[in-house]
Parts: structure tokens; sequence; C-alpha cells
């Protein structure tokens, strides 16, 4: 994809993941570091979940999608890539605000990993007790 056209840009996070989204007007692809989609994110739940901003507001195939994903895994980056697209989205159209906000694809997930406390195994896990 060429980068001196003009784009919408929204940037996206999720857990320990970011994502840089540009929407091209385009037929539909979707790039994500410089590779096709399906290689870079195998499960087909995350690729629907992912693309869900662009489902709702029936415009997939109106734009091109290029990211830029650093961080994390390919769960948070699916997540991070949702809430970029959506918010580059709102950047192309504010008519589509109602409908992502619909859906809650405009909120961002603050669920994180929490850390392990001195004394407990895990987070919250402690060692098991023995009575006797």
């Amino acid at each position: 994809m060429v980068s001196d056209e003009q784009y919408y840009y929204g940037l996206g996070r999720r857990k320990s993941s970011t994502a840089r989204v540009r929407l091209y007007p385009g037929s539909g692809g979707v790039v994500i570091n410089g590779r096709p989609m399906e290689s870079v994110i195998p499960r087909e739940i995350l690729r629907e979940d992912m693309l869900r901003p662009l489902s709702v507001t029936g415009t997939r195939s109106g734009y091109n999608v290029q990211i830029l994903a650093k961080g994390g895994g390919v769960t948070g980056w699916a997540g991070a890539i949702r809430l970029g697209i959506a918010r580059a989205l709102l950047q192309a159209d504010q008519s589509h605000r109602s409908v992502l906000r619909q859906h809650q694809l405009l909120t961002r997930d603050a669920r994180v990993k929490e850390r392990k406390k001195p004394g407990l195994v895990g987070a919250r896990r402690a060692k098991q007790f023995t009575k006797r």
C-alpha cells in the first residue's frame, strides 16, 4: 500500500499491545506489520473480532487497512487493532459513532495482568495450607 495517499489514523491499545492503524480508501485489504492478515493472526475468530468495526458500519470493502502492531501477543494485537480501526472510522466519518458505541467498540478494554504479590505464588494464589 502506498503511504503518500490520504488516510485516517487510529491508535488502539489492549493488554500490553499497541496498534497504529491507517485506513486508506480501497477494496478491503488488510496488512499487519507488512504481512497479510492471515499469516499474522491465524485464528479466524480473532480476525472476525478485529474487523468487527468495519463489518458493523458496513465499510468492510471500502477501506484498505494498514497496521503496525507492537508488544504483547496475538490476542492483544487483535483487541488493539479493533479499537484502532474503530477510532480511525470515527475520523473518517462521525456518523459511525452511534453504531460503534452501540456495539461497545469505542471503549478501551482496561484489563491487564495483575502483578504478583510478595508471599504469594501468583497474583492471588497462596501456598497450599497443610493442617498437619
